[in-house]
């Protein structure tokens, strides 16, 4: 005789978002900003708080290193949008580092990369 049974397995529990970990420090005087994780709805105001202005002192410079960013979305896209923006009306520069293929191309579709310079190092972010 058959029975019904119910087997669970991880594919049916719902995914636990992933944190998005941000951590600031300073190259060269130039504000590093590395964020590691998926940049959403849910995580993207960890991102804006590091990438206030008012907190970056004179002529800010910035450069997230997205080395270890696993997903951007439309939240996180406006969030660098605003930082841009605000940097740039304060004499600054926002300027993107080591994102992975996949992110770098959500950029470039929704043109980013046309307004903000996408490096492949921070290194690179430094001098450019």
């Amino acid at each position: 005789m058959l029975r019904n049974a119910v087997v669970e397995t991880d594919t049916d529990k719902p995914q636990e978002p992933e944190l998005l970990e941000v951590v600031t420090s300073t190259t060269d005087g130039v504000t590093v900003v590395s964020a590691a994780g998926e940049i959403d709805h849910g995580s993207a105001g960890h991102l804006v708080r590091a990438l206030d202005v008012s907190g970056l002192g004179e002529r800010p410079r910035v450069i997230v290193d997205m080395a270890g960013v696993t997903f951007i979305d439309s939240s996180g896209i406006n969030v660098l949008l605003a930082a841009h923006r605000d940097l740039t009306a304060a004499d600054g520069w926002l300027r993107l580092a080591n994102a992975s293929a996949y992110v770098l191309r959500t950029l470039q579709i929704v043109g980013i990369d046309t307004l903000v310079p996408c490096c492949g190092s921070v290194r690179e972010a430094l001098t450019a």
